[in-house]
């Protein structure tokens, strides 16, 4: 079982930029991405990426500001959030596919909440106007 801790959250005014980062312990697994839920709304996909492959998939809201990567020496993932938005305030979560390195997981990952089975407690992200 993979555990998550996420870190890097705070608070940035519009046009800044952070990085939140998520370490797995005991090791990477197969699709890992960013979920975010901001007060009153559903929790929404942000970017996803295949750590076998360094494949990654993100939401249309974020896509050209936000990069995913992953670390595989750290067994960890980066998302770099640029040119922010006060619309990107929200809790991020880190999340974790079912699939360890040596199984056979899928070769492409989806930003769908329900196809991940490990998730972080979150890490607050407030961007000012």
């Amino acid at each position: 079982q993979v555990q998550l801790v996420e870190s890097g959250g705070g608070s940035v005014q519009a046009g800044g930029s952070l990085r939140l980062s998520c370490r797995a312990s005991p090791y990477s697994h197969n699709c890992m991405g960013w979920f975010r839920q901001a007060p009153g709304k559903e929790r929404e996909g942000v970017a996803v990426i295949h750590t076998a492959d360094g494949v990654t998939t993100y939401a249309s809201s974020v896509k050209g500001r936000f990069t995913i990567s992953h670390d595989s020496a750290e067994n960890t993932i980066y998302l770099e959030v640029s040119s922010a938005k006060p619309e990107d305030s929200a809790m991020y979560y880190c999340a974790a596919d079912p699939f360890a390195p040596g199984d056979y997981g899928p070769v492409e990952c989806i930003l769908f909440a329900e196809l991940f089975d490990f998730w972080g407690r979150g890490t607050q992200v407030t961007v000012s106007s």
